[in-house]
């Protein structure tokens, strides 16, 4: 990993602090285990709204977990329990009164490789709305536009709406995907390692769009590319071996790490 990433250490001051925002999410104490894996421990993470937070660290240090855990995905494996407490928006997630629901649609998922539905352009993206109970093609037509509008994706499919989605390049078929989560109005956005399988220009086009998102969502991030942290978060987390060794501005975190540990990965020492 590049040096440049760490700047020389310097005294931190309290200017450099970013405003407080209010929290979206509050991770209290939690614990999972896949069967006897304890793969999370003691997660404590208060993530802001409206703000880029990314999540750091090695393959296997429970970063895509955690964020899976934000919208109760990881329950899909049926060998995983927790503890603890994850407090979206002031409620516990786990509540038994909280459906699994409601939740993933005001959280959002983009995956690490992009997964359009086997259909239209169009479809892909009124996907959400319709099983939500929209019928009106007008509304529905409203709906499509404004969100690849705002996955920065229309005016390059404006006039391929019914053509198959599989026939987008990976960079776009990835927009479409934001897209296609923008639809049903989400709060957060989570993504997991979404340009890991796009190219340099593709990349781009989705790190831009990330910082023009964070305007209206809180979008929570997993990478594994320290400049990409660097260039789009406003707050870091170093994850390891399913702790958090270190959460601060990223700025900081890439300036001054408080822990040792923090510092060798971003300098590429190890992970």
């Amino acid at each position: 990993m590049a040096q440049s990433l760490l700047k020389k250490k310097k005294p931190v001051m309290a200017e450099n602090k970013t405003e407080a925002k209010p929290t979206v999410y509050d991770t209290k104490k939690l614990n999972l285990w896949y069967g006897k894996t304890h793969a999370l421990k003691d997660i404590d993470l208060e993530i802001q709204e409206r703000s880029v937070t990314a999540i750091i660290g090695p393959s296997g240090c429970g970063k895509s977990t955690y964020i899976k855990t934000l919208n109760r995905m990881v329950e899909m494996n049926p060998e995983v329990r927790t503890t603890g407490e994850v407090q979206y928006r002031g409620r516990n997630i786990f509540d038994r009164n909280y459906y699994v629901e409601e939740l993933r649609t005001r959280v959002g998922m983009v995956f690490q490789k992009p997964n359009p539905f086997p259909k239209s352009i169009f479809d892909n993206v009124a996907y959400g709305p319709k099983i939500h109970g929209i019928r009106d093609k007008k509304i529905l037509k409203q709906i499509v536009e404004k969100s690849l509008r705002g996955a920065a994706i229309w005016d390059e499919v404006k006039d391929r709406l019914n053509e198959n989605a599989y026939g987008l390049s990976g960079g776009q078929q990835q927009r479409l995907c934001i897209a296609r989560c923008l639809a049903v109005e989400p709060d957060v956005i989570l993504m997991d390692e979404p340009t890991s399988a796009l190219d340099p220009k593709s990349t781009l086009k989705v790190e831009e769009l990330v910082q023009d998102l964070k305007k209206n969502y809180s979008i929570i991030i997993v990478t594994h590319n320290m400049q990409q942290a660097a260039r789009i978060s406003d707050k870091t987390a170093f994850f390891l071996n399913g702790e958090v060794v270190e959460y601060e501005d990223t700025n900081l975190i890439f300036s001054n790490p408080n822990d040792k540990r923090t510092e060798d990965y971003i300098t590429g020492r190890f992970g």
